[in-house]
């Protein structure tokens, strides 16, 4: 049975991302929970804990996904190749976004596609919707590129940011893949081709293998490596994109291995206005109440006012001589 949580997050914990009022710098990922029923029948699991919740991704047709095995846990990190399971568009605008329960927390479509066509449809049919706002999994293969990944070439990223913002007003928050030579420049052209936001990083390609069978272990051969195994990376990833993100007043995601308070603190401090939850729910589905406690905690012991005051702090080397000689 679904039990509503006790209190919403602490004021402190409030933050405007694209316009839109978070209750709290948390943001469950894409793929973690479903299309926002994964966790309801968890007694104590409330959507209202979390600023925002990013729905699976959905492409313009129904997708079986992958043939098994599509996930595997590795040492401090699983390994995922779903396949972009979904029952399509249009089923996930006309049964299940009625469903959701819009004033527990702002809900955000994953949008995915295999052409520049298929982006464009997804993200048309999402402006006619009570979504609150795109992500763009640029992640996804160009079919007629032989497979390449969109989000892994500044220019293919750039053009599907600026056919999806042809196409919708709502919010565009570009899904960046850390699997490419320049994830700046990259973060760089999405902004100028018109995205709103920027959630970094995606998974980091990886594989297992079965040595007694001298098979891969994922069906698919590859899949996407994510959890505490990838996060050094993605605090770097992190703070190489705030310094483009910045002069532009573009909000960031934080993504990659988040499991406690002092892991979200760190992607706030590098620079990320919110904080993504994904593996972790899987061990740990009432992990956002402890996380959530833990920055307020530590809001309050730091002297900030608010979660948006944290942002970007990161001192450089220098800078922290500088202030250990002033003092």
């Amino acid at each position: 049975m679904h039990v509503m949580a006790d209190a919403a997050p602490p004021r402190s914990l409030q933050l405007k991302f694209c316009g839109l009022d978070f209750a709290s710098p948390l943001v469950l990922l894409s793929g973690c929970v479903g299309f926002g029923e994964e966790y309801t029948r968890i007694e104590g699991f409330s959507n209202r804990d979390a600023g925002a919740l990013v729905l699976k991704g959905t492409t313009l047709k129904p997708r079986l996904g992958n043939p098994p095995h599509r996930v595997y846990e590795t040492p401090a990190g699983m390994l995922n190749a779903i396949g972009l399971q979904n029952p399509g568009v249009e089923h996930v605008v006309r049964r299940i976004l009625p469903g959701l329960d819009f004033s527990e927390t702002r809900f955000i479509a994953n949008v995915c596609g295999s052409t520049l066509e298929e982006y464009v449809e997804v993200t048309r049919r999402f402006d006619q919707s009570p979504i609150d706002a795109l992500e763009i999994n640029i992640s996804c293969p160009n079919v007629k590129e032989g497979g390449v990944a969109f989000g892994n070439y500044p220019d293919m990223s750039a053009q599907v940011v600026a056919a999806c913002r042809s196409v919708t007003r709502k919010p565009l928050i570009t899904k960046l893949s850390p699997n490419q030579a320049d994830i700046k420049e990259n973060a760089r052209r999405c902004i100028e081709a018109g995205t709103d936001a920027l959630s970094v990083i995606n998974t980091i390609m990886g594989m297992a293998i079965d040595v007694r069978a001298r098979r891969p272990v994922i069906g698919n051969v590859q899949g996407g490596l994510s959890g505490p195994a990838i996060k050094p990376i993605a605090l770097l990833k992190v703070h190489q994109v705030y310094e483009v993100a910045r002069p532009h007043r573009i909000p960031i995601i934080g993504q990659g291995g988040i499991t406690s308070a002092t892991d979200a603190l760190e992607f706030i401090v590098a620079g990320a206005s919110a904080v993504g939850i994904g593996t972790a729910l899987f061990y740990h589905p009432l992990i956002c109440k402890t996380v959530n406690a833990g920055i307020a905690d530590y809001l309050s012991e730091q002297g900030f006012a608010s979660v948006t005051d944290l942002v970007g702090t990161l001192r450089t080397s220098q800078e922290t001589q500088d202030c250990a000689i002033s003092g």
